[in-house]
């Protein structure tokens, strides 16, 4: 593998092809020839850890282009002594010139009289930052200028009092409506989950503009309102809960007894969406999520303490050993996320042992330096415009498209494991498959191929390839293969699909190790090729003379095959080459491959030219008029999607991966899922933006805009549909 040292002022960096098995020692004796640097010179420091002689790089957990600091020793010879003593150092006196007050001062709240509420009301509050209801009491009532506010209190809530204006409240709902009080053009209160609409939400007004009445269910459709600006359409939708009729305010003076008595609190809560997922709120329930992490009760809550890491809660009396009181330090963590002292490695320590790495350096004489490959180095990055589950192709790759390594496939989400030939789950389907030769029994005949099964192998001792030495199964991968053919189960003779079309697709990628077997291998890396379906499945004895589980699949992808004429000229004109981890290519020139130079001319006065090669015009990527229509009705994105339209001419990856750069969320650094566009152009998650907001941070994660506590979240739905037709089924893995 090959990693990068860097300089810790960032001005010079190396590539160093090395072993994962590498001393420390041997690293910098690899630096001083690049570097010029001496080793006893040389501090290396990884993730805060300096990298100490008598460990190996493996210790460390340094994977394939990681980057390591470097800093260089001063020598004592040339450094210049300054006597600075922190005790003859004066303290800075402060600044007689003080920021000047803001002028415009807050004038003081006078307390007042309402012609409709008085303290102790119970009402409804509007909630800005969710734009829903909820209960609330009127702690007290003030006059600023000419106009009116109410401090209220949260009734179920645990949040302070605050103070909102007359136009946010409202008298408790409290009359249920059945469906044959229900009117065009009504405006109601209805439970709504903005998010799943399957599950219980909070609480919005609706205006009522279709009814669906049918024999089991009624269906309406209307306007959800979210604030003063924002409403959704909503159509055809079944309410979970009650539909409350909205109550006006009355006068004090015109109250009567019954009025009065309405005015007053139940007690009781309205459903609302469970802050806890796993115990729904339940209080008689036990629950480690929101309870005790330890014993899961939720009694003594004022003896319950926050984790500042992983936010559990823990009795004082569950801990080991047991805390008497709350701790007095700022922020306190539970064992599992304290760190260890002896884990933390300062300058000059050595590493903790452990019997997994003291026993890897006690084996010196290996039989083969597993360090070197890229078999072993781990993943980089992980896929997630879709969820590891997902059927059928990844949005923004094309059939042709060719990866080095097994493990650039993973990260891009086709094919996820890194060994196994098979991904899938055996509850549901098989979701891609490799084919690499490693099945005596396999046949390929590129548009249709015979597939063995895994499995029957004894592959102890870390053994990857092996022969077969028992039958094969039905169960697991192969069970998962078989669940996309379009036929019923069966586990004794298999199936054959009556609409083999109608099955379920599987992405298929072909390894160079293929190409012994098979002429429609590629000839490097590992290539997509497309979606194919089940035809049957089928036990059968194989060369080895077990039984193995055969499956025949054909091709079912609209693009043309890799192999053919006109997939050749697609790749060519959408100029797909073969895919390089990160700095691999810099890394290999420094390697000698081995590879003979060309033979050059005897005649030294003439001039070797390689013969021309044709060159084939990249084909532009041409917009489909429904996603050109949406993009220019996103007209807060104009000056981004003007960006995006210039890699245009460079094909449809790379306009993929410009949308991708543009759009990219700040927060969870994904492509942003229903965008909320904020008036400083960024776009940011509508869950990432509520989340900061219940966190009382105001600003855009990306420029720090303020944004005000009273920010209207409105999705930009243009630049919604957008994303989801340039990246169709991203919206799974959200």
């Amino acid at each position: 593998m090959y990693i990068k040292v860097r300089m810790m002022d960032g001005k010079r960096e190396v590539i160093v092809t090395i072993s994962k098995l590498t001393l420390v020692e041997d690293l910098k004796h690899e630096i001083q020839k690049e570097l010029q640097v001496d080793t006893d010179l040389q501090r290396l420091f990884f993730r805060g850890k300096q990298l100490e002689n008598g460990y190996k790089l493996y210790d460390y957990n340094i994977n394939l282009n990681e980057v390591i600091q470097l800093i260089v020793k001063v020598k004592a010879d040339n450094a210049e002594e300054k006597a600075t003593s922190s005790d003859n150092v004066k303290k800075k006196e402060l600044s007689e010139t003080e920021e000047e007050e803001d002028e415009l001062v807050e004038k003081e709240l006078l307390e007042a009289e309402s012609l409709y509420y008085k303290v102790g009301d119970a009402v409804d509050c509007y909630d800005q930052t969710h734009g829903a209801w909820f209960e609330a009491i009127v702690q007290n009532i003030f006059k600023k200028e000419e106009q009116i506010l109410y401090n209220v209190r949260c009734e179920f809530d645990d949040k302070l009092p605050y103070n909102v204006p007359e136009k946010s409240i409202r008298p408790r709902a409290r009359r249920v409506l059945s469906f044959d009080e229900l009117s065009v053009g009504q405006k109601v209160m209805i439970n709504y989950n903005v998010d799943d609409p399957k599950n219980v939400g909070l609480w919005y007004d609706f205006t009522i503009s279709k009814i669906d009445r049918k024999r089991r269910w009624h269906e309406l459709s209307g306007m959800l309102r979210m604030s003063d600006d924002h409403q959704l359409k909503i159509e055809k939708f079944s309410p979970k809960k009650d539909i409350f009729a909205i109550e006006t305010p009355k006068l004090l003076a015109e109250r009567t007894a019954e009025d009065e008595g309405f005015m007053i609190s139940n007690g009781k809560r309205r459903p609302i969406i469970a802050t806890c997922s796993s115990c729904m709120d339940d209080e008689n329930e036990k629950c480690r999520e929101c309870g005790c992490k330890i014993c899961a009760g939720k009694h003594d809550e004022h003896y319950l303490l926050l984790c500042d890491e992983c936010n559990y809660a823990f009795h004082l009396s569950c801990l080991d050993p047991p805390l008497t009181a709350i701790p007095d330090e700022d922020y306190w963590y539970c064992p599992e996320c304290k760190n260890d002292d002896s884990e933390i490695v300062k300058a000059g320590e050595r590493l903790k042992q452990s019997k997994k790495k003291s026993s890897v350096r006690e084996v010196k004489d290996l039989r083969k330096d597993w360090g070197k490959g890229m078999a072993c180095v781990g993943r980089t990055k992980i896929c997630s415009i879709v969820p590891s589950h997902h059927r059928g192709p990844i949005p923004g790759i094309e059939v042709g498209m060719c990866w080095m390594f097994r493990m650039q496939v993973s990260e891009m989400g086709v094919h996820r494991p890194h060994v196994a030939g098979i991904h899938g789950r055996e509850t549901d389907c098989a979701y891609s498959i490799v084919l690499s030769g490693g099945y005596e029994d396999d046949t390929d005949n590129g548009d249709e191929f015979l597939y063995t099964g895994s499995g029957g192998r004894d592959l102890s001792g870390n053994r990857r390839v092996a022969k077969q030495s028992s039958d094969q199964m039905l169960t697991r991968m192969n069970k998962a293969l078989a669940r996309n053919c379009n036929a019923k189960l069966n586990a004794e003779t298999g199936a054959i699909a009556t609409h083999w079309k109608e099955g379920i697709p599987v992405r298929v990628v072909r390894n160079s190790k293929l190409k012994k077997y098979s002429k429609y291998a590629p000839q490097e890396g590992n290539r997509y090729d497309g979606t194919y379906k089940v035809v049957k499945y089928y036990p059968d004895v194989g060369k080895s003379g077990f039984r193995v589980w055969k499956y025949l699949l054909r091709r079912d992808d609209p693009s043309p095959a890799p192999w053919s004429k006109q997939g050749k000229a697609r790749i060519a004109s959408l100029g797909l080459k073969l895919i390089y981890p990160d700095g691999y290519l810099e890394a290999m020139k420094k390697v000698d491959t081995g590879v003979k130079k060309r033979s050059i001319p005897a005649d030294n006065n003439a001039v070797y030219k390689s013969p021309p090669t044709k060159k084939r015009k990249q084909r532009a990527y041409d917009l489909e008029d429904e996603l050109n229509n949406v993009i220019k009705n996103d007209k807060l994105n104009t000056k981004l999607w003007a960006e995006c339209s210039e890699a245009l001419p460079m094909g449809k990856a790379a306009f993929l991966e410009r949308v991708s750069e543009r759009f990219m969320c700040a927060c969870c650094l994904e492509i942003v899922y229903n965008p909320v566009t904020i008036p400083c152009g960024h776009s940011i998650c509508l869950k990432c933006l509520k989340r900061s907001f219940v966190s009382d941070v105001h600003f855009c994660p990306s420029c720090r805009y303020d944004l005000g506590k009273s920010y209207n979240m409105e999705v930009n739905q243009s630049l919604a549909s957008a994303l989801l037709l340039i990246y169709p089924g991203y919206e799974n893995g959200r």
